[in-house]
């Protein structure tokens, strides 16, 4: 019975033991494994077994991308202005092994490699030139710590500056500057959107006059037009009068010529062509020669009217 007992509980204890010798590497990870407290394998994902007593898991490592947050570092530039800035470091373990056995404490080596690194730079660079250089800080610190970190089996990605903070005064006298900046754009701004308006306001009343005198000139010429027309017009009817004139002449001619009068009838127009040259403007009146006085003239013009009559 106690020998039941006994293998029993050695059963238990080898189930124990076998148990707690099964690994399994999640995702993402690899186990260092030591052997005799020397390096025996790196593990990846899977279902491993060590062997009880000899085998050890050294360190579990992520091999995931990683950030680390620096806390901000004392830096001087070149024309000895004091500045503390802070980087942001995103790494990834390419090698367990290398990483586990090659240097102690490497979150800490990297934090001060990275200090180090961001003081020569910064240190052969003025303010203004560290203030605007962001992209170039970053490439060349992730440069220099990927080199420097390759024999501990990390990949640095890229170092980001988080914040660049330069002395109160300094900051002082930048806010003031770029106040003054934003200011003079301002007045710029508004000077160039003046001119413009003027400009506006003058090609406005430029092409307002050429369309004035555009109109002018087109009415000036259509008044010479009708005032043309108006001319022709009573030219046109100056000349059927004149026509209409000349034809009833020529018609009570031909009706005289046909009627052939007699001597008293032709003295009697004389009579009236002298009677309307009398009432005209004329100054000057030449009386024919047949006609030798008042008394001859009026007799003659009785007789005429008298055998007129008869006729």
């Amino acid at each position: 019975m106690e020998g039941w007992i006994i293998a029993l509980i050695v059963l238990i204890v080898l189930i124990i033991v076998v148990i707690s010798n099964i690994k399994v590497v999640p995702q993402a990870y690899v186990y260092v494994v030591e052997r005799f407290g020397a390096f025996h394998a790196a593990w990846g994902t899977g279902l491993h077994v060590t062997v009880p007593f000899i085998d050890k898991v050294a360190k579990k490592v992520s091999i995931k991308e990683q950030v680390v947050d620096f806390k901000p570092q004392s830096v001087i530039t070149k024309d000895n202005v004091t500045m503390q800035i802070d980087t942001v470091v995103f790494f990834q373990i390419t090698n367990a092994m290398q990483f586990t056995y090659g240097v102690e404490r490497p979150i800490s080596a990297i934090e001060n490699l990275t200090a180090t690194t961001l003081r020569n730079i910064v240190g052969d660079m003025d303010l203004e030139a560290t203030l605007t250089s962001r992209d170039f800080i970053n490439t060349n610190i992730t440069k220099i710590l990927d080199e420097a970190t390759d024999r501990w089996g990390i990949k640095v990605q890229r170092v980001e500056l988080k914040n660049i903070l330069p002395p109160a005064e300094i900051r002082d006298a930048m806010e003031k500057q770029m106040k003054a900046d934003r200011e003079r754009r301002e007045k710029v701004i508004q000077a160039e959107a003046e001119k413009k308006s003027q400009i506006l306001v003058a090609e406005g009343e430029r092409e307002s006059k050429i369309l004035r005198a555009e109109a002018d000139k087109e009415a000036k010429i259509l008044q010479a037009d009708a005032v043309k027309q108006q001319k022709i017009l009573e030219a046109e009817g100056e000349a059927q009068a004149i026509e209409m004139v000349q034809n009833a002449i020529a018609a009570s001619l031909i009706k005289l010529n046909q009627a052939n009068p007699n001597e008293q009838v032709i003295q009697l127009k004389s009579l009236e062509a002298f009677a309307k040259a009398a009432d005209g403007k004329a100054t000057k009146i030449i009386i024919p020669s047949e006609i030798q006085g008042l008394a001859g003239l009026a007799t003659g013009f009785k007789e005429v009217i008298t055998d007129v009559s008869k006729q």
